[in-house]
C-alpha cells in the first residue's frame, strides 16, 4: 500500500456521510480516475444528475458533495443505475487488484515520472496542452500495463489560464482558483495526522511544500502544494499558475518540481529505480540526488546519471529555456551552499560550450549532461535533436550523438468515441485492448462492413455538431456578437457535411495563418455545392502577441459569406472539447513549419476515432503516412518562409478542393463513399497499432527503462 493511500480512504470516507447507502461504494471510485477510462465510467456518474455533472466540470468528487439531497436519493432508488454502478465498480476493483507486471521496475523500486503538467482529466486543471496530455496518457497507459510506477508534478492553485476571444479575435486571459478539497485528491498525511511536508531551499529561503495524492488507476500521482502558513506570499505563489512567465517564480517552480520532488519521495519512503524526466522542467532533482549521495558533485552526478532519461519534446528554443548564469546561480544559492558546491560547477553543466561564460544556462543542456539516456517524441524529431544538440559531444558524428526516439502515442480507451468503441469491441475480438500495438490486431478492420463503419462517423460527426450548436452560439454570445452572427453556425453546421478540425497551441510556427493566406479560394470552398465545414480552437501563451494576431487575423474575415455558419472558433479548448473534435471531425488539418512539430500526438487520436490526417510530414506523421491513409503536404526545410507558405497554400487547397471532398461525397448506389471508407480503413490498420499508448510505453520499458548504453 502505498502512502497517502489511506489519506485517500478517509476522504472517501468523510463524503460517503452525505450519500445514500447505495450509492457509498461510488465515493472510493470518485477518488480514482479509473473511472474515467471505464466503459460506462462517466455516464454512471452523470446518470446522477446530468446537470451538475456539467457545472462542477465532470468532478465525480464535487458531483457527490453538491447533488442534492433529492437528487441522491432518487439515484439510490434506480435499480438499473446501481446495476450499472456496481459494474463499473467490480471493473475497477478487479484491474486494481492484478499483480504488478514483471520487468526493470519493482513495487520496491519503482520508476519515478516528473513532468510539470498532467492532463489526466479536465476536472484536474494542472496541464496547458499537448505535453500534459502525453504525461496524461502515459500514466493511464503505465496503470493498464501494471507498471510499477509513481509521478511527481506541481498542485497549481489557479491552473493554466482560461481564455476568452472578443470580437475582435483577440484572446484575453483569466485565472480561476481550485480548492484541492473538493478534487479527487487528499493531502497526505504524516503519522500523527498532521500533513506530511517537506522543505526545498529557493533561493536564500526554505520553501515548505506539503503533498497531495491523485489516483489515476494504479498509479499514485504526487502532487507539491506551497500554499503553507509557514510561508510567504512569493513562497505560496510558486505554485499558483502553470508556466509562470515571470523567470525568477519559473525557476522556482523548477526547483521545487525537481528537487523537492525527490525529497518528496524520499519522505514518502519511495525509492525509485529510476526517473524518468518528461522535458527538461524537473533537470534539477539531479542535483538533489547527487547530495544525497555525498561526496564530490562528479561522483553524486554520477551515480544520479544512472538512473536518469529525458524525454525532450520540442526543437522550437522558446521550449528550451534558458537563464543568465547569475539568476541560476542565486535560484540554487541555498541547495549549492548546503552541499558545499560552487555554483559554477552547475552552470557548467547547463552550457554547450561550458567554458563560454557569455553562454546562458540552458534547462535542455543540463537535463541532456545529466542522464544516462535521452530520447526524442519521433523519428524525425531524434534526427534534429541529434543536429540540434550535437555540439555536446563535439567528438561524436550526428548520427552518434547519443538521443534516441520514442514517438509518441495516445491512451486509445480515453480518446476513442463510444460508438467507435463498439464497433472495434465488435469485430476486433475479446481482449483487443490488450494486443492494441499489434498489427495483427487490427486486421479485422477490412471485414467491418462499409455501413457499419460509415455509420458510426455519421454517428460521431452528429454528436460533435449538436455540441458545436450549442457551443458557438455561448462563444458569441459571449462576445456580444450581432443575433444573426450568433445563430449562424447553429443554422449552418450541418450533420452531413464534410468536417475539418485545426487545434493546437497558437505558436506562428503552427502556420494557422495558412488558412487565410489565399482567403478567396478558402472562401470559395466553404461556399461550394459540397460544403466544408471548419473547427478551429486553440491557445495562444499569455505573453505570444503574435501568436495571438494570427487568430484576430482570421477574425477579419468573419462576415464573408458562408464564414459564419461554416466556421467557428471554440475558446477556451481543453480536453474535453479536444475529444469531441478529434473524435467527430472527418479531417484533421496540421500545418506546421518543418522540422519544427517534434511529434503531435491530437492527429493520432482523431485517426483511431476514424479521422483522416491532412498534415505535414513532419513530427508522427513522417513515419504514420503511407499514401494511402490520408493526405500529405511537403515536409521539406526552406529558409525562405515566404515561399514556403505559398507553395504549401496552394498545395492544401489542392488537396483540399479535389480529393479530400470528392472522396468524401463520391457515393455509390447504397450512399456510401466507398473510396473515403477504404482510406478510413488503411488508416485504422496502420496508424492504430504504430501509435497507441501501449506501443509507446512498450518502447520506453524495453529501450531505456531497463540498462542503458552508457554514453
Amino acid at each position: 500500500m502505498t502512502p497517502g493511500y489511506e489519506d485517500l480512504a478517509r476522504a472517501a470516507h468523510a463524503l460517503a456521510a452525505r450519500v445514500p447507502e447505495p450509492l457509498a461504494g461510488l465515493t472510493q471510485l470518485a477518488y480514482n480516475y479509473r473511472w474515467a477510462w471505464t466503459p460506462d465510467g462517466p455516464d454512471v456518474f452523470a446518470a446522477i444528475d446530468p446537470a451538475r455533472w456539467e457545472q462542477c466540470g465532470e468532478n465525480p468528487v464535487r458531483l457527490l458533495q453538491e447533488t442534492s439531497t433529492q437528487r441522491l436519493e432518487r439515484a439510490a432508488r434506480d435499480e438499473s443505475l446501481l446495476a450499472r454502478a456496481q459494474a463499473v465498480q467490480a471493473r475497477v476493483r478487479e484491474d486494481l487488484e492484478r499483480p504488478a507486471a514483471a520487468g526493470p521496475a519493482t513495487p520496491d523500486n519503482p520508476a519515478a515520472y516528473f513532468c510539470a503538467e498532467f492532463g489526466v482529466h479536465k476536472s484536474l486543471p494542472i496541464y496547458s496542452g499537448g505535453l500534459g496530455a502525453l504525461a496524461g496518457d502515459i500514466l493511464k497507459e503505465a496503470s493498464d500495463r501494471a507498471l510499477p510506477l509513481v509521478a511527481v508534478g506541481l498542485l497549481y492553485r489557479q491552473g493554466y489560464f482560461r481564455q476568452r476571444i472578443d470580437a475582435g479575435g483577440w484572446q484575453h486571459e483569466y485565472w480561476v482558483d481550485t480548492d484541492p478539497e473538493r478534487l479527487p485528491a487528499a493531502l497526505v498525511t504524516g503519522p500523527e495526522g498532521e500533513p506530511l511536508t517537506i522543505t526545498v531551499p529557493v533561493r536564500d529561503i526554505e520553501v515548505v511544500a506539503q503533498i497531495w495524492r491523485v489516483d489515476v488507476g494504479r498509479v499514485p500521482l504526487y502532487l507539491l502544494d506551497t500554499e503553507r502558513p509557514e510561508n510567504d506570499v512569493p513562497a505560496r505563489w510558486i505554485t499558483s499558475r502553470l508556466y509562470i512567465g515571470e523567470p525568477d517564480m519559473r525557476l522556482a517552480q523548477y526547483v521545487l518540481l525537481g528537487v523537492g520532488g525527490m525529497r518528496a519521495l524520499e519522505a514518502l519512503a519511495i525509492d525509485p529505480g529510476m526517473v524518468h524526466l518528461n522535458e527538461g522542467h524537473a533537470a534539477f532533482m539531479s542535483l538533489e540526488l547527487a547530495r544525497s549521495h555525498g561526496g564530490a558533485l562528479a561522483d553524486g552526478l554520477a551515480a544520479a546519471r544512472s538512473r536518469t532519461i529525458f524525454t525532450t519534446h520540442t526543437p522550437v528554443p522558446a521550449g528550451n529555456d534558458t537563464y543568465p548564469a547569475d539568476q541560476v546561480a542565486h535560484a540554487l544559492a541555498g541547495l549549492t551552499a548546503a552541499a558545499g558546491v560552487a555554483p559554477a560547477e552547475v552552470i557548467r553543466l547547463g552550457r554547450t560550450r561550458p567554458d563560454d561564460e557569455g553562454e546562458p544556462f540552458g534547462v535542455s543542456q543540463f537535463a541532456l549532461r545529466t542522464s544516462r539516456a535521452a530520447n526524442g517524441v519521433s523519428r524525425r524529431h531524434g534526427e534534429v535533436a541529434r543536429e540540434m544538440w550535437k555540439d555536446l559531444w563535439p567528438d561524436r558524428a550526428v548520427d552518434d550523438v547519443p538521443i534516441g526516439h520514442v514517438t509518441n502515442g495516445v491512451h486509445v480507451p480515453t480518446w476513442l468515441g463510444r460508438p467507435m468503441r463498439a464497433l472495434l469491441d465488435r469485430h476486433l475480438g475479446d481482449g483487443w485492448m490488450e494486443r492494441q500495438d499489434d498489427p495483427a490486431t487490427w486486421a479485422p478492420v477490412d471485414d467491418i462492413p462499409d455501413s457499419e463503419l460509415w455509420a458510426v462517423r455519421n454517428e460521431q460527426r452528429a454528436d460533435f455538431v449538436e455540441y458545436i450548436h450549442y457551443k458557438s452560439q455561448s462563444d458569441r454570445l459571449g462576445r456580444g456578437e450581432p443575433r444573426a452572427y450568433v445563430e449562424a453556425a447553429a443554422r449552418g453546421f450541418d450533420p452531413d457535411a464534410l468536417t475539418i478540425g485545426f487545434a493546437r497551441r497558437l505558436a506562428t510556427y503552427k502556420r494557422l495563418h495558412l488558412l487565410v493566406q489565399d482567403a478567396e479560394a478558402s472562401i470559395k470552398l466553404l461556399a461550394n455545392g459540397r460544403p466544408v465545414q471548419l473547427v478551429l480552437a486553440g491557445k495562444a501563451h499569455p505573453r505570444d502577441d503574435d501568436g495571438k494576431r494570427m487568430v484576430q487575423h482570421l477574425f477579419t474575415f468573419k462576415w464573408a459569406q458562408e464564414v459564419g455558419g461554416r466556421v467557428v472558433y471554440l475558446d477556451d479548448y481543453d480536453l474535453s472539447s479536444a475529444a469531441r473534435m478529434v473524435r467527430g471531425c472527418d479531417v484533421w488539418l496540421n500545418l506546421p513549419r518543418p522540422p519544427l512539430e517534434a511529434s503531435g500526438t491530437s492527429g493520432m487520436k482523431s485517426a483511431v476515432n476514424g479521422g483522416l490526417q491532412l498534415s505535414v510530414l513532419d513530427g508522427w506523421w513522417a513515419e504514420g503516412y503511407d499514401g494511402e491513409n490520408g493526405w500529405a503536404l511537403p515536409g521539406d526545410t526552406d529558409p525562405d518562409h515566404g515561399a514556403q507558405d505559398r507553395r504549401d497554400t496552394i498545395e492544401l487547397h489542392r488537396l483540399l478542393g479535389g480529393e479530400v471532398t470528392r472522396e468524401f461525397y463520391d457515393r455509390d448506389a447504397d450512399g456510401l463513399p466507398r473510396a473515403w471508407l477504404a482510406r478510413v480503413r488503411a488508416s485504422l490498420k496502420t496508424n492504430g497499432p504504430a501509435f497507441s499508448a501501449t506501443r509507446m510505453v512498450r518502447d520506453y520499458v524495453d529501450q531505456f527503462y531497463g540498462a542503458a548504453t552508457p554514453r
